[in-house]
């Protein structure tokens, strides 16, 4: 049945940026039987407890924003755990999902499934082009797998499951631990503390001209809602906000935002990680979906989230 109000939605990783922020516009738009499970009651690595719940709910929609995620740091020390925890969290959606019947899904994935040096902006075709950045091989070649997944299931069980690939990610609950943050986020918070405790530097990784590409979080969020209402052709979407710079110009952007101007040391001993990546993204406007935040507003929301929490975090 056509997406409504009363539509039952699994949101599976409602904890997460991602989770959390579409379980917020969603609620914000009315829908009325969202399901959400605490980690603690529901473990998404267990087939049988997973299989159990979709089944007892029977959701006609599932959203998976359940995942494994992190830096360059986290990404290269916990391989191991990057690949097993992702293959396993998605498969066993993916598979009860099935299972329960329920006709659509979305997948969400990440733009780090493309190849190291794929031609820019990267289009849904460049998939499987070219060898991955090794810093994060595990976590793509888990994700390609789920979309992999998706595209067999579709095929032979005639379901539509459609992955949405967005771009670098930022917004409300973001991981801000500088073990296993990604770059915006870890940026944030060493400005954020260089400017409390009155430093005349910070530090970041590689020569700081990798470019990337960033989108706030509810444009994710907002994408899932238009995508689940959406008939498509295509089970491969690229969700991008076209708002793209290297990693000092994002430095320099922050400290402009938050009334700091203080000198960058690049550790060229750490990686760079992929020189480029920024999605074309002209396969959803086609189908008529487009961003709504643009860098600054994107900010400021993100901003005013961390100061209230900044006090709880770590290092």
């Amino acid at each position: 049945m056509p997406l409504n109000k009363n539509s039952k939605i699994f949101v599976a990783g409602h904890k997460g940026m991602v989770g959390s922020s579409i379980l917020r516009i969603f609620k914000k738009k009315g829908y009325k039987k969202i399901f959400i499970k605490e980690k603690k009651f529901l473990n998404l690595l267990n087939q049988e407890q997973t299989q159990s719940y979709i089944n007892k709910i029977k959701p006609d929609y599932v959203i998976i924003a359940a995942a494994k995620v992190g830096g360059i740091l986290a990404n290269q020390n916990f391989k191991a755990e990057f690949i097993y925890e992702n293959i396993m969290i998605q498969s066993n959606i993916i598979h009860a999902s099935y299972k329960a019947g329920v006709k659509k899904l979305i997948f969400l994935g990440s733009s780090c499934i493309y190849p190291k040096f794929a031609k820019q902006p990267i289009n849904e075709n460049e998939l499987l082009n070219g060898k991955l950045e090794k810093t994060n091989d595990s976590y793509a070649i888990a994700k390609i797998a789920g979309l992999k997944m998706c595209e067999a299931y579709n095929n032979q069980y005639k379901t539509n499951y459609i992955c949405l690939m967005p771009t670098n990610l930022y917004g409300p609950n973001d991981n801000y631990d500088l073990d296993t943050a990604h770059f915006y986020p870890a940026l944030i918070k060493k400005l954020y503390k260089a400017k409390k405790e009155k430093k005349k530097f910070i530090s970041i990784w590689g020569n700081g001209k990798a470019r990337r590409e960033l989108m706030f979080v509810d444009d994710l969020a907002y994408a899932c809602e238009f995508f689940l209402k959406k008939k498509t052709n295509h089970s491969v979407i690229n969700i991008g906000s076209g708002q793209e710079n290297t990693i000092v110009g994002f430095c320099n952007f922050i400290m402009k935002k938050i009334g700091i101007k203080i000198n960058i040391k690049f550790d060229k001993k750490k990686p760079n990680g992929t020189p480029r990546k920024k999605l074309n993204s002209n396969l959803a406007k086609k189908y008529g979906w487009k961003p709504r935040y643009n860098l600054n507003k994107g900010f400021d929301l993100t901003y005013k989230h961390f100061l209230k929490f900044s006090t709880k975090l770590k290092n």
